[in-house]
């Protein structure tokens, strides 16, 4: 499986942010969606299939933040894929934030 660097397009849509050639994550959570889509790409889905769906999320969705319309679309190569069935993972998103602030933090 080729690198990380030479699957990811440099220009256009699907393009990841970058500061002096690196890819730059806000959150945590954008370096491990980030980590999970490469890790499952090729294993999985394609990552060029990853990739359609990437560009049509950030084309439909323009202001969306990058790593949103990242996650979006690894939604969608999953779903398309057979791996994941959306209405369980709504479901879960449900569940995850019905739970309290701070729940899982022992004191």
């Amino acid at each position: 499986m080729p690198a990380a660097d030479a699957l990811l397009d440099v220009e256009g849509p699907a393009a990841p942010p970058r500061a002096n050639g690196e890819l730059t994550f806000e959150a945590p959570w954008e370096r491990r969606v980030f980590g999970v889509t490469m890790a499952l790409a090729e294993r999985v889905f394609s990552y060029e299939d990853f990739r359609q769906n990437l560009i049509r999320r950030v084309g439909e969705a323009p202001d969306r933040p990058y790593w949103q319309s990242w996650a979006a679309a690894l939604e969608d190569a999953l779903d398309l894929a057979c791996a994941l069935d959306a209405s369980v993972l709504e479901e879960r998103q449900r569940q995850f934030l019905a739970r309290p602030h701070g729940h899982d933090h022992g004191h």
